[in-house]
């Protein structure tokens, strides 16, 4: 399943994400409220036009939204419920390109009751860049391409 790159926790909700795993999403950093996590644009992720699938980075940026709004390690009562989208909203900003890698960086900007607020920015490197070490820079120091914003509410788990 998809491991952590830095603290070498992992978070629970990864370990039947087949999605995340396909897609090889890294966790380079968790905590309460915030998540960063980056992958390799592949071939695969790429649409006829050659640039990164809208729906390649709105799934990324959904897995950051989703690591962020649910703790990595819940409580017996926290582990009795989940957090869910209950609505997005994405700007694409830039294309991103196959051997890129992109960053996303997920924050809870508000979280009232049982709903949230989730800003998620998604950046790309460019290859030649030195993106393989995620402690040798600034996960945003690479070029904003998209802007999530992620509505989340919790709800009991059935």
């Amino acid at each position: 399943m998809v491991e952590t790159t830095l603290s070498g926790a992992q978070h629970h909700i990864l370990t039947n994400d087949y999605a995340s795993e396909w897609m090889g999403i890294e966790v380079l950093k968790l905590d309460d409220g915030h998540a960063t996590i980056r992958m390799h644009l592949r071939q695969e992720m790429l649409n006829g036009f050659g640039m990164a699938h809208g729906g390649m980075i709105f799934a990324f940026g959904d897995t950051a939204f989703a690591l962020a709004c649910n703790p990595a390690n819940p409580t017996p009562k926290q582990a009795a419920h989940i957090t869910v989208a209950s609505g997005v909203d994405i700007n694409f900003i830039k294309p991103a390109f196959q051997g890129q890698v992109v960053t996303a960086v997920a924050n809870r900007r508000a979280s009232t009751g049982r709903s949230g607020l989730y800003d998620i920015q998604i950046y790309a490197v460019s290859p030649d860049e030195d993106a393989s070490d995620p402690t040798a820079s600034d996960p945003t120091s690479g070029e904003l391409i998209a802007e999530f914003r992620g509505r989340s509410r919790t709800i009991s788990k059935k």
